[in-house]
């Protein structure tokens, strides 16, 4: 699936999209300021989670809650220097805890990812516009 879409249309295109998912552990893919974080903050919101979203750059990881007591991780792996290293903080045990796991800077521990996972591109055609592809 690809979609161009403005900002003011991300809560549309996670309902899109929220069905098209069939793998736990979703990676999202592009340079940075492309929205990754932005789109992860919607589909946390559609997912029921009422906690505040943000990126977890210097803490590797963040744990959300939604309504039923379930839990959601977000990853942002930017600065992350080995695969070693998300080995070391447990990596493995969430990739494959059945959970939402939601990856930024996915390429960065690439061998770890479970087969299934998906993956959502991103690119800035705009200011305020992105193109976004499921795969």
């Amino acid at each position: 699936m690809t979609r161009s879409y403005a900002l003011g249309e991300i809560e549309t295109v996670v309902k899109e999209i929220l069905p098209l998912l069939k793998s736990s552990v979703i990676c999202f893919k592009g340079e940075m300021g492309a929205g990754k974080t932005t789109l992860i903050q919607s589909l946390c919101a559609a997912l029921s989670v009422e906690d505040v979203v943000s990126s977890p750059t210097f803490s590797l990881i963040n744990e959300y809650q939604n309504k039923a007591g379930k839990s959601i991780y977000h990853f942002d792996f930017y600065r992350i220097e080995s695969e070693e290293e998300a080995l070391d903080f447990g990596a493995e045990e969430y990739l494959y805890s059945g959970n939402f796991c939601l990856i930024e800077w996915a390429e960065n521990i690439a061998s770890l990812l479970p087969e299934d996972h998906q993956k959502i591109e991103l690119e800035k055609t705009g200011t305020l516009t992105r193109k976004l592809t499921l795969k």
